[in-house]
């Protein structure tokens, strides 16, 4: 009789273990799993302790696009990127306005960021270029009249140490300001500064 409680004990803890087995297995599967927009790896509460090195791994990057390709940042505002620099179009502007990382007036060798804003009654287009920082762009974060926003960056293939950033925000009455834009941070895939500018 002792035998077989000590048999079952020791299969009990054979289950058990295996059991454990089977749950890490899982963790490693539903971190393996398809990240999000934001690259992060989906919810579990049985993430191993190598998941901060995995979701580093895996920061988001600027969308590459092909020399002309447009991007609609909102209806009416479109954006593109030439070898030259940054082109854009708005509702009222739909001809197209240009802004040069050629001609002198950019140094691709410091970091920087730029901004445009260009709005109608229902939103605000803002976008920028942003060049010269250290690892690869990975986030925009804007501080606004309209609360902090995140936006999305593009880039031309094989890393031109340019690229251009842009967001949309909801308009507000007017507050004085000179600027709907405050401060905006480009981040790398490291998380650490790639290029700011502050305009108060």
């Amino acid at each position: 009789m002792k035998r077989t409680l000590k048999y079952l004990a020791g299969a009990a803890v054979t289950a058990a273990v295996a059991g454990m087995a089977a749950v890490a297995g899982m963790a490693t599967m539903a971190y393996a799993a398809p990240h999000d927009t934001s690259g992060r790896a989906p919810h579990s509460a049985t993430v191993t302790a190598a998941a901060p090195a995995a979701v580093a791994k895996h920061a988001p990057t600027p969308r590459i696009v092909q020399p002309g390709e447009r991007v609609t940042g909102a209806p009416g505002f479109e954006l593109w990127l030439t070898p030259e620099g940054k082109h854009w179009t708005t509702p009222d502007m739909p001809e197209g306005q240009f802004r040069s990382v050629v001609d002198g007036n950019v140094d691709l060798s410091r970091p920087g960021v730029s901004v445009q804003s260009e709005g109608t009654p229902e939103r605000v287009h803002l976008s920028g270029l942003y060049y010269g920082g250290k690892g690869t762009a990975s986030t925009v974060e804007l501080r606004t009249a309209a609360g902090t926003l995140r936006g999305e960056l593009i880039e031309l293939p094989g890393r031109p140490g340019w690229g251009v950033w842009y967001a949309v925000a909801d308009p507000v009455p007017n507050d004085g300001s000179w600027s709907f834009v405050s401060e905006v941070t480009v981040r790398n895939t490291k998380g650490k500064v790639y290029a700011s500018l502050s305009l108060r």
